[in-house]
């Protein structure tokens, strides 16, 4: 039987993720724009950001799929209990990314530690020499206490690198248990234990109805001053209006690359405060990247076909603990 392989990801990205022929050494390709209706002869459908929902209706038009590979992390904005209720088997890339989001973040790290985002924007905004050199004090890595807040796939990666580097590193994680903590290199401690004791916090817990605005009023406040919050998870995890609050007061610092509302408005308070570092949602974005997260779909869709285990798979279960 011939694969048939539908792939809906955006025209700009199909030339990021896949070498030219990648995909059709598995089967005939078939490429569309995602909102175009999906060939009835489609076996494996390859997703991107944006993917269309997979209701049953849609569903009901492509009678002979039997596997969704995603080229980004989070399937739960279009995979739906139609897929699993037609045994339609997922699976995605979440993996090939993790790596670039924790060296982003170590990126971020570094400059809140050094205040080079408070002295970018003085020597941009035409402050004096002097003026630009008043920062608040300076911290090495090596010296510092970081907080990783969520063991996940970028948790982990990030908490290597900061580690490497001669941080002490504290972990915040239900799912995490004292001995996997110690294994990591790091301690466990609760949330607001390693909120207080910590130079930096970086977020990278997943998106759950209990992870909504983990961080609020009461857990910001219990940072020090000086400190330093890193999110290149997604902004569900923080309070947005109480975090604004605490850096207009200047008692702490940020670096941001995910928002309530993307893109980020022009006119947002944000863009004007100089204590924090603000990226467009591109943590993830490195050419090495992509071409994983490519080359890993292409792995598990040949995978699939010669029928053995899937390494990257995504059942129903796994969603109570997923972003």
């Amino acid at each position: 039987m011939v694969a048939v392989i539908t792939v809906a990801v955006p025209e700009h990205w199909r030339a990021v993720f896949f070498a030219r022929d990648e995909l059709g050494t598995l089967g005939e390709v078939t490429v569309l724009p995602q909102d175009a209706p999906l060939p009835p002869e489609t076996r494996v459908l390859v997703t991107g950001w944006g993917a269309p929902v997979l209701s049953a209706e849609l569903l009901a038009g492509v009678p002979d799929l039997e596997l969704v590979a995603h080229t980004g992390g989070t399937v739960k904005p279009f995979v739906t209990d139609a897929v699993w209720a037609r045994g339609i088997r997922v699976t995605q890339a979440g993996e090939a990314m993790a790596y670039a989001v924790g060296e982003a973040a170590l990126a971020s790290t570094l400059a809140l530690l050094h205040q080079l985002p408070r002295f970018d924007h003085a020597l941009h905004t035409g402050a004096s020499w002097q003026a630009a050199k008043a920062a608040p004090p300076r911290n090495e890595l090596a010296a510092s206490t970081v907080g990783v807040l969520g063991a996940s796939r970028t948790g982990r990666h990030y908490l290597r690198l900061v580690r490497a580097l001669g941080a002490e590193v504290l972990v915040a994680d239900p799912y995490l248990s004292t001995g996997q903590a110690r294994e990591l290199g790091a301690r466990h401690c609760e949330l607001d234990e390693l909120l207080a004791s910590s130079a930096i916090v970086a977020v990278h817990a997943p998106v759950l109805p209990e992870t909504r605005h983990l961080l609020g009023a009461r857990e910001l406040a219990l940072l020090p001053d000086g400190a330093g919050l890193v999110n290149t998870a997604r902004s569900w995890l923080v309070d947005q209006d109480a975090l604004l609050a605490e850096l207009r007061s200047g008692r702490i610092d940020a670096a941001l690359d995910v928002f309530d509302e993307e893109p980020l408005p022009a006119e947002h308070p944000f863009r004007g405060l100089p204590n924090v570092l603000l990226t467009p949602h591109e943590a993830a974005g490195t050419r090495q990247a992509r071409r994983r997260q490519g080359g890993l779909i292409v792995a598990e869709v040949a995978r699939f076909l010669r029928g053995e285990t899937l390494k990257h798979e995504v059942r129903a279960t796994d969603l109570a603990r997923m972003g």
